[in-house]
This record gives structure tokens, C-alpha cells and sequence, in this order.
């Protein structure tokens, strides 16, 4: 699933900086706002994914360090 969501999240920044791209060379203002939005939207998304997966390993590395010492309380 987060692959998933990386793959869109590259593929809004990048349409959005062709959009934008695509604004400024035809003097087209509304075009390349719309670029510039979707490519902030993307990498924004980009970024809660980030903080998704670094509360993930935070989490999956507190478990970890639990289930140690669960195993030296019963030796």
C-alpha cells in the first residue's frame, strides 16, 4: 500500500511540474497555478507517508525492545 501511494504521490509532483511547466512557456497563469498545487498536493502527501513510516518503525522498534525484555523476565 505505501508503494502505492509513493508511485502517486511521484506521479502528482510530476505531472504538476509539467503542468506548471507548461503554464509559464504559454503565458497561461491558471495552467501553471494548477501545476504548482498539484505538486505541492503530492509532495505533501509524500511527506505524511514519511511520517507514516517513521511512526511505523518507531513502533515496530518499541515492540522489539518490549519483547526483550519479556524474554530476560522469564529466564
Amino acid at each position: 500500500m505505501a508503494e502505492d501511494n509513493k508511485l502517486q504521490n511521484a506521479t502528482d509532483k510530476l505531472i504538476g511540474k509539467a503542468k506548471e511547466l507548461e503554464g509559464r512557456l504559454t503565458g497561461d497563469k491558471e495552467r501553471e497555478v494548477e501545476g504548482k498545487t498539484q505538486s505541492l498536493k503530492g509532495q505533501a502527501k509524500d511527506d505524511v507517508q514519511k511520517v507514516r513510516d517513521t511512526a511505523h518503525d518507531a513502533v515496530d522498534a518499541a515492540k522489539g525492545l518490549k519483547g526483550d525484555s519479556d524474554d530476560k523476565d522469564a529466564q
